[in-house]
């Protein structure tokens, strides 16, 4: 199978997945209590008035038709008008978007600048000290919660040393010192949670590898630690690990939810909690949407790293 089919087959699959989230998101939304055309015109509005808001935006119709003429507005790239705001939804979304894509990019990056190294460190000097202190902190990590994290970290960093601020969002073209300044406390807080789950993948796949025997070759050619480990042992093990990486990327999109809460980062997070809470149903649709994109994206990225690390899986050797 060559690469090409091996990436439709992949965007065939993402476009499935793509319409069956539209269908749940469609569909849970429409069960959500509430009247959409009541919400718009108030509580006082009459039933004349009610009946005609309904019948101007067609909910009146049934849903299955609903439904089509939202996926139609999805392809057009139209998500509606956000009943809070009073603002396209796709506005809204593009606002805030690239903020919590930030926050969940350097979280990762910060995860993965310290996973790999300790993870691999962690397998080389296996059961020695460092290695049961590498693994002390994957437990540590694992058991904590990313929202305890950014107060413990606002407790020491912000309050009591003073060093960074509690929270809030600078804009990088405005100030990139400000801005740096308010993204490393919710990036190191979410980016320590996630370190715990690459490290342990990075050990045990480089403990796995390390007891291959094409390893245990090179060493008897005299070949140097450094270059087994990083040259031989590394390249391979590194497969299972993006795996990994790949999903915390999406686990950290998702925990901006409750991170931009503690952090008041006003991102993509922040607009879902207020479309939940005032019952926004465009909004909350379209921001389902992106959500799921992002997580596929995340995925669809992994697997092409997949076919480029191993050649063997995109020419069909995982079958």
């Amino acid at each position: 199978m060559s690469m090409y089919n091996y990436v439709a087959r992949r965007v065939a699959f993402m476009a499935v997945t793509l319409f069956l989230v539209t269908v749940i998101a469609f569909g849970v939304t429409n069960i959500l209590p509430g009247n959409v055309a009541l919400l718009i015109l108030g509580p006082n509005a009459s039933p004349e008035s009610i009946q005609a808001l309904k019948a101007q935006m067609g909910l009146n119709q049934p849903l299955y038709l609903q439904y089509v003429d939202w996926v139609l507005g999805l392809l057009q790239g139209d998500m509606g008008t956000s009943l809070r705001y009073e603002e396209p939804v796709v506005s809204l979304i593009m606002e805030k978007l690239p903020r919590s894509l930030l926050l969940a990019f350097a979280a990762t990056f910060v995860a993965v600048s310290l996973s790999i190294p300790l993870g691999v460190y962690s397998a080389v000097h296996q059961n020695e000290p460092a290695d049961v202190a590498t693994s002390l902190f994957a437990f540590v990590g694992i058991s904590l919660p990313i929202f305890l994290w950014g107060l413990v970290s606002i407790l020491v960093f912000a309050v009591w040393l003073d060093l960074l601020p509690t929270g809030g969002y600078v804009s990088p073209i405005k100030s990139p010192v400000g801005a740096l300044k308010h993204l490393v406390l919710p990036a190191a807080s979410m980016g320590f949670a996630l370190t715990a789950y690459i490290m342990r993948m990075t050990r045990s796949s480089m403990l796995e590898v390390l007891s291959e025997e094409y390893v245990k070759l090179a060493r008897a050619k005299g070949m140097t630690q450094r270059v087994v480990v990083l040259r031989h042992a590394l390249r391979n093990a590194i497969i299972p690990v993006i795996t990994v990486v790949a999903f915390q990327f999406s686990y950290a999109f998702g925990g901006v939810v409750v991170l931009e809460k503690v952090f008041y980062w006003p991102g993509i997070g922040q607009l879902t909690l207020t479309a939940i809470q005032s019952r926004d149903i465009p909004l909350i649709q379209g921001c389902i949407i992106v959500v799921a994109l992002i997580y596929m994206a995340s995925n669809f990225a992994a697997d092409l790293l997949y076919a480029y690390f191993d050649p063997r899986i995109r020419y069909g050797g995982e079958e």
